[in-house]
């Protein structure tokens, strides 16, 4: 049993975890007590000053990071000597801190700007220059603005606790003090030097991805997982007219804690692709092995574009005829779909009387664990859904690569479905023996010829589902950016082909329901309840263990 502390803070009870500190103590109760140099993930050094509080029968202001609960304890956060104290610390940090809100890239997150907007004084007192040193590049995608700098020493015990990289360190002392690197190493190289960017409280550590990209108010923020490794890591989407911007780490102990690798947070821009496959149609390719007779009665029998429902119910004729002759089934599928889709692949695939289903990833030989926090590894496989295809009976063929391992399917004849995979490294005439060659994607694949339907689905980020991720823990993502043209989910467009084969009829109306149905359909799943994941989601039924637990 947790052995608990109750305490006053502002005229308020709140009982914490003996351990805690006033700050956190303060947190849980919803009273934010502004600081600087306190993060959750790093050692607290009680340097920023910023944070003090009166607690009665203390002789002075105590630093509330540091400075544990004790039973019958009475906190003032409020009181007018600690206003006053931050009042002056923040005049101090204003002292050299430039006037230049706004090009600076943190302006509208910044909380130098927040704690003078609310306490500070209304206006400066300091008569003399301010200090000017400068931009510094410190390599990979950080710059550093050393004027704007109120040395919280974030960044340096990031780099030497939770990367165990110390490529950062305070230069010189008092007011002369900065952050530098080693002689000219620089932080280019290390795998985690970004989240620098992210726990720098002022515009000092920016990136250079990003600068003056956007400003921070024009951002919507959604939650979703990173597509870039089985990790699974919880983040956030930064959208602004329809595109991805950035990438941001989104709190979960359970997976990520607060941090991100710099491999997963800059590949968004795929997400932001041209190209896109707008409209479902028919595409060029043959029908009932391939002869001329066939070409021409398939070229009457769908339209040259547009309609879901003509290309859709021609298709069901086609795959409605084809199983009714014993035609085999063959699938591609793909890691960057969701748990959602690849159920209903699964399902589409059974409801044509079965077949092999393989799927090809992207892996790495290295694996780029967070010393500070192992659990959070750059993980080999370099896809978000390897687990959860996995799962599902799926297998992997092909090379490190994410090419090769289809050989198998060239002289296919039967119905072959592809979903997700761009079989860019294909010849232009795959599929070309296939009786029926359904493409599901978002992208229109160029070099293919023989394809009997194109159908537009959208990605992760254009709409909501879940990944499993490499431990067997599921968890939701929501829609970011506008879909393209009439794309729509792939479990959506699967299973209104899988109804109208069977004839059955139904078709889930939303992804929780898509889930549902794979739960039903499958154990591993089962237990599993789609509102229930939130936001830091839930392990299957058959979680993988983790290494040295």
């Amino acid at each position: 049993m947790v052995e608990t502390v109750t305490l006053t803070i502002d005229g308020l009870e709140v009982t914490v975890p003996k351990g805690t500190t006033i700050l956190q103590a303060a947190e849980a109760m919803g009273n934010r007590i502004p600081h600087y140099c306190y993060h959750p993930g790093l050692s607290a050094p009680a340097q920023c000053r910023l944070c003090l509080v009166e607690v009665e029968g203390a002789p002075k202001l105590q630093a509330s990071c540091v400075t544990t609960v004790t039973p019958g304890q009475v906190v003032h956060t409020q009181s007018e000597s600690a206003k006053t104290q931050r009042r002056g610390v923040l005049e101090f940090y204003l002292k050299n801190h430039p006037l230049d809100c706004p090009i600076c890239d943190q302006s509208g997150e910044c909380k130098l700007q927040d704690y003078v907007h609310e306490e500070g004084r209304p206006k400066g007192r300091s008569r003399e220059p301010k200090r000017v040193l400068g931009r510094d590049d410190f390599g990979g995608d950080v710059l550093f603005y050393g004027d704007r700098c109120v040395m919280c020493t974030r960044c340096v015990r990031f780099m030497n606790e939770q990367a165990q990289d110390p490529r950062l360190t305070v230069v010189e002392r008092g007011n002369r003090s900065v952050i530098d690197t080693f002689f000219e190493e620089g932080v280019e190289g290390s795998p985690y030097a970004g989240n620098i960017v992210d726990i720098c409280p002022v515009g000092a550590l920016v990136s250079k991805d990003f600068l003056h990209k956007a400003r921070a108010w024009d951002l919507d923020r959604i939650p979703s997982i990173c597509p870039n490794c089985s990790q699974g890591c919880n983040i956030e989407l930064h959208v602004r007219d329809n595109l991805v911007q950035r990438l941001k780490p989104r709190d979960n102990p359970d997976v990520n804690q607060h941090w991100m690798c710099d491999y997963g947070r800059h590949r968004y821009e795929w997400m932001n692709r041209s190209g896109r496959l707008l409209l479902p149609k028919p595409g060029e390719g043959r029908h009932a092995g391939g002869n001329g007779a066939g070409d021409i009665a398939l070229a009457q029998s769908l339209p040259e574009a547009g309609s879901w429902e003509s290309v859709l119910g021609d298709l069901a004729d086609l795959l409605v005829d084809a199983r009714a002759e014993g035609a085999e089934v063959r699938a591609v599928a793909s890691p960057f779909a969701s748990n959602e889709d690849l159920g209903a692949l699964r399902r589409f695939v059974d409801a044509l009387g079965g077949g092999r289903i393989v799927f090809r990833s992207p892996r790495t030989d290295e694996e780029l664990p967070l010393p500070g926090f192992p659990k959070l590894v750059r993980r080999r496989d370099l896809a978000p859904n390897v687990r959860g295809a996995e799962l599902l009976q799926m297998s992997r063929v092909g090379s490190d690569d994410a090419t090769g391992g289809l050989d198998d399917l060239v002289g296919f004849e039967g119905i072959l479905v592809v979903m997700g995979d761009d079989l860019d490294d294909m010849a232009p005439d795959f599929g070309a023996a296939a009786r029926v060659f359904a493409f599901l994607g978002p992208q229109v694949p160029r070099q293919l010829q023989a394809v009997t339907c194109l159908l537009p689905t959208v990605t992760h980020a254009e709409t909501e589902g879940t990944f499993t991720n490499f431990e067997g823990r599921v968890q939701r993502f929501w829609p970011g950016l506008h879909t393209h043209g009439e794309a729509r989910p792939a479990w959506q467009v699967l299973d209104l082909v899988a109804a109208a084969v069977l004839g059955d009829g139904t078709v889930p109306e939303s992804a929780a329901e898509a889930f549902q149905r794979l739960a039903d359909d499958h154990a591993v799943f089962q237990g599993l309840r789609y509102e229930e994941l939130g936001t830091r989601g839930a392990l299957v039924n058959d979680p993988v263990p983790l290494p040295g637990a």
